[in-house]
């Protein structure tokens, strides 16, 4: 108990030093047109006005400065309605991918602890690799993992884990993930896969010795000054059937009311309204809130934060995440799997991409998350595009596909220089 206490301690001493949060700037002094930046508001008030989202913050990045940061309609509509604020902390869902899962893994391959062309069962033995029924092999490594080029199918669901083990934990998710059928033969086709990055935070964990939410805030969010980006990890209680947070945030010390901006996600079949509680079912129900794949909490100025030290090449205000030339193995292709148009973390250009829009440059990357967040980064151009809506509150079946393209589009319009 006493060194969990101290742990904890140390992550919220660790979340008030770091990078400052970047300056905010007229669009112009960043060489963006204010008037053209004034559609993408458009684009997204007709979307509030039109019930596809409660509400969104958008974030424009450029030149190391907020060119834009602004919040529209709701946080929340259920049990009470509730105004957007620029501060509003979301659940990141899968965007936890890159900023905290794939940036470890690029970490660790900097200390030399691990490398991308690693088997995965050098890590988890009882990881099975791809056999064809005439007995071809094929290994299954940790950068088709990173890719979702690994064959693993894009999700399980805890009925089918139930079906299969008789029960639904993380143990007997992890043993289905190891033996599970594999559809394709590594590094032959693309299968957009939550279970690759959650066999990736296994790696980490297992590597670092330490649970994947806290090497990801000592070595990422903390040093960065990202102070309100943390995982919220729950419990049931003991009636069974309620979440509870076991482990408060990195930012609770400071705000007694911790959860006051949290953006509601979804409202679940048993009347309880999801807030602070992971929206993802296996990072939620099986992993108690920290997954690779999901479960990141974070703000659209902190995330600003984060792309800009990739736009800077690994280093921001003095302080060094990742190296250059790991910064360039982060967001492209690799070759084995050139075509496919994933790379360690990114997407750049599958269908998962349309967030990009149709102005920005051939080499931007991005990646969304299903509670509709999304993060573009164009590098040519030096600027970074964050919208985060909170599209499954109080109901999911919202799509926020089509506006991420036109806010993509008027934002990259802006660009004057």
């Amino acid at each position: 108990m006493k060194s969990i206490i101290l742990t904890i301690a140390s992550l919220l001493i660790a979340a008030t030093v770091g990078a400052q949060q970047l300056p905010q700037v007229a669009p112009e002094k960043v060489g963006l047109s204010s008037s053209q930046l004034d559609l993408a508001d458009n684009a997204i008030e007709d979307a509030v006005a039109r019930g596809e989202i409660p509400g969104a913050v958008l974030a424009v990045v450029r030149h190391g400065k907020i060119a834009r940061l602004k919040a529209y309609g709701n946080r929340q509509l259920v049990p009470e309605t509730v105004r957007m604020t620029e501060n509003t902390i979301f659940d990141l869902a899968s965007c936890t991918k890159p900023l905290a899962t794939a940036t470890s893994i690029l970490i660790l391959v900097e200390r030399g602890k691990l490398r991308l062309i690693d088997a995965v069962s050098d890590y988890i033995p009882d990881f099975e690799n791809w056999s064809s029924p005439d007995g071809h092999k094929h290994t299954i490594r940790i950068i088709d993992l990173m890719t979702h080029t690994s064959g693993l199918p894009a999700y399980v669901s805890e009925e089918r884990l139930q079906q299969d083990f008789g029960e639904a934990s993380g143990r007997t998710l992890m043993q289905y993930i190891c033996s599970c059928t594999r559809l394709f033969e590594p590094e032959t086709d693309f299968r957009y896969s939550c279970l690759n990055y959650i066999t990736l935070q296994q790696i980490v964990e297992q590597v670092s010795g330490m649970s994947l939410r806290e090497f990801a805030r000592q070595n990422i969010f903390a040093p960065l000054g990202m102070n309100h980006t943390d995982y919220i990890p729950c419990r049931y209680d003991a009636d069974s059937d309620r979440i509870r947070v076991a482990d408060l945030p990195c930012w609770a010390d400071s705000e007694p009311a911790w959860n006051a901006r949290i953006a509601p996600a979804e409202k679940l079949e048993n009347g309880q309204l999801l807030c602070g509680i992971n929206h993802d079912p296996l990072a939620r129900d099986l992993l108690g809130g920290v997954s690779g794949n999901a479960g990141l909490f974070s703000t659209a100025d902190d995330i600003a934060l984060f792309c800009t030290m990739l736009l800077e090449g690994g280093c921001h205000d003095g302080v060094r995440i990742l190296s250059p030339l790991a910064v360039q193995t982060m967001c492209r292709e690799p070759r084995a799997t050139r075509g496919l148009r994933r790379t360690p973390g990114w997407d750049i250009g599958t269908a998962y991409g349309s967030c990009c829009g149709d102005l920005f440059s051939d080499d931007t990357f991005s990646h969304t998350g299903s509670t509709g967040t999304s993060i573009v980064i164009d590098p040519d151009n030096d600027i970074a595009v964050i919208l985060l809506t909170n599209c499954v509150h109080p109901a999911a079946g919202h799509s926020v596909v089509h506006l991420r393209s036109l806010v993509a589009n008027t934002v990259a319009a802006a660009v004057t220089d």
